[in-house]
């Protein structure tokens, strides 16, 4: 079982998750799209050697600016899926040349994930989903047992993410809806910005998943 808490950070207010394992303390950050004083808190008082995984959804410096300070604190591992992996050094890719980021240092990924692949906090498994759309290689980490996903900049409350950026693909992100979509149930979803919501709300509610 986990506890989720956001932290809205960086300049586009991005959510930023911290996701911890209740019975080991294991814990993953979920697109660190900056750091502030809250986050830091909040990872000091879960200690260093609680913090496994930085769990990175696509590759846009608005989910990834913060890795490297958090490096420079702690020690958890990197976490994408494989086909995003080379925006974490292109800055044209990640749009940080594009929208002005003018001090973005290159990340580099411990784990590259592909589709169905798992990792653990604790006994709580998760897994990556690709969804392609928003990027080629966007991904939903999705925890099966408390039916929770982490969508990124997949799904939003009521709408979805652009496609119109390097790699980004209209009938991609559809498709990867779609799957969403279809899913067995319902899940708590927590997307990269704005408010959270739930995918029975999404596939009754957003346009996008009709």
């Amino acid at each position: 079982m986990i506890q989720i808490k956001s932290v809205s950070v960086g300049t586009l207010g991005t959510n930023c998750y911290v996701v911890t394992d209740k019975y080991s303390g294991e814990t993953a950050v979920v697109d660190p799209g900056g750091v502030n004083a809250r986050l830091m808190t909040i990872l000091k008082e879960i200690g260093e050697e609680n913090i496994k995984y930085i769990l990175l959804t696509h590759g846009h410096f608005d989910h990834t600016a913060g890795v490297n300070a958090i490096l420079e604190d702690f020690s958890p591992q990197v976490v994408i899926c494989e086909k995003e992996e080379p925006f974490l050094s292109d800055v044209n890719l990640n749009l940080a040349d594009i929208l002005g980021c003018m001090s973005f240092e290159p990340i580099y990924a411990d784990i590259t994930l592909c589709e169905g692949d798992s990792l653990y906090l604790g006994e709580t498994e998760f897994k990556l989903m690709e969804t392609p759309g928003h990027t080629t290689g966007s991904a939903c980490f999705i925890f099966p047992e408390d039916r929770v996903i982490f969508s990124g900049d997949t799904l939003f409350y009521q709408s979805m993410g652009r496609t119109d950026f390097p790699t980004g693909s209209h009938l991609d992100m559809m498709k990867s809806l779609k799957r969403l979509k279809n899913l067995s149930g319902d899940y708590k979803v927590y997307p990269g910005h704005n408010e959270s919501t739930t995918l029975e709300y999404e596939r009754i509610s957003n346009l996008y998943m009709s």
